[in-house]
């Protein structure tokens, strides 16, 4: 698998918890990165140089900058969707800048990656709910066998493995798991995943959507024909590969673009990874503060991103003011996506879609 080629980090500055360096994990990722500053923080969460950078420079703390600290909360939350639990995550923030992004930029504008270094506490809680749960006792639209378990709900793990060892552990961790998977999404290429050996217990949802789209919106990700050229390669090294249609963002011309990716997809796919492919479909979710950040530094963006026009205010469970597509249209258009989809690759099943 080739991977891309254009550096997607240059740590130059690590913000580091005292406790996450005096870990085995911690010492592990400082010394990847030996030139870069070290600069002591009480807590990942509370760094107040992240939260004062100039709106318009949201590429480079991405790029640069580097947080190190330790996990505290280990809950197991139900989901039903992707999976049928969301793992404690091994990291949060992401070195891509997707412009619709929703996760939540609670240590500044930009959000970089932050490692956790209690890796050992993460893997032993999962495998302790894990055999809690036992054999799954009835088949149901996440999986017809195993519990899932998404372990990148806030990142993106093929981009953390750039970073630690965090991803090769939790993939040989679910190898001993007899009656559990794991799974993540990803945008990235990375081909040390293939030295891994999942041997079918981990699940890599690869993300994709329209080529000329993603060059506008999947900013600093991997291209579309790169991603879609991995599939083959991630499934013979023994991953579970199935696709996210994330987001279903539309604009003219838009049946058109997805038509042509599905005839890309089906064209690169051997029958091995067709025969149980499944899909997710997500139609965007756009907000009003992140409208706001991205006009300070990817105006071109919310050309299509933020449609009033199109889409209407809901609410969610914390305030935030979103836009989703307008209830009384985007059932049909989501309707017209399965149509196409059918008609192209009529092997692959929809997981869920909304």
């Amino acid at each position: 698998m080739t991977g891309v080629a254009t550096p997607l980090l240059d740590i130059r500055r690590i913000y580091c918890e005292p406790a996450a360096a005096a870990l085995p994990r911690g010492a592990a990722v400082l010394a990847r990165f030996p030139d870069a500053e070290r600069i002591p923080v009480q807590s990942h969460w509370r760094i107040p140089a992240l939260r004062e950078g100039d709106p318009g420079d949201f590429l480079r703390p991405k790029r640069e900058t580097l947080v190190l600290g330790v996990k505290q909360g280990l809950a197991f939350r139900p989901n039903g969707r992707s999976a049928d639990f969301i793992a404690p995550s091994s990291s949060n923030g992401c070195a891509m800048a997707c412009a619709y992004c929703y996760v939540a930029r609670r240590k500044g504008h930009a959000n970089p990656i932050t490692v956790f270094a209690n890796i050992e506490a993460i893997l032993a809680a999962t495998a302790r709910h894990a055999a809690k749960l036992g054999p799954k006792p009835a088949p149901n639209q996440v999986d017809p066998a195993a519990w899932v378990y998404d372990l990148g709900e806030n990142g993106d793990l093929s981009v953390d493995a750039l970073i630690s060892d965090n991803v090769r552990d939790l993939v040989a961790l679910f190898r001993t798991l007899p009656h559990a998977k794991g799974s993540f999404a990803t945008k990235w290429v990375n081909p040390a995943l293939l030295g891994y050996d999942p041997q079918g217990h981990t699940r890599i949802r690869m993300s994709l959507m329209p080529p000329g789209l993603a060059r506008l919106l999947d900013i600093r990700a991997a291209p579309v024909e790169a991603r879609i050229a991995a599939i083959p390669e991630l499934h013979r090294a023994g991953y579970e590969v199935q696709v996210n249609f994330s987001p279903v963002v539309l604009r003219e011309g838009w049946e058109a673009e997805w038509d042509a990716l599905f005839r890309m997809l089906d064209d690169a796919l051997p029958d091995a990874v067709k025969t149980g492919l499944a899909a997710e479909v997500i139609m965007l979710t756009h907000n009003a503060a992140l409208h706001e950040v991205n006009l300070a530094w990817h105006p071109k963006a919310e050309e299509v991103l933020w449609r009033p026009d199109i889409q209407e205010e809901k609410r969610s469970e914390s305030g935030a003011a979103n836009l989703r597509y307008r209830t009384s249209w985007k059932g049909r258009w989501l309707q017209r996506f399965r149509d196409l989809l059918a008609a192209r690759m009529p092997y692959c099943q929809v997981r869920y879609a909304f």
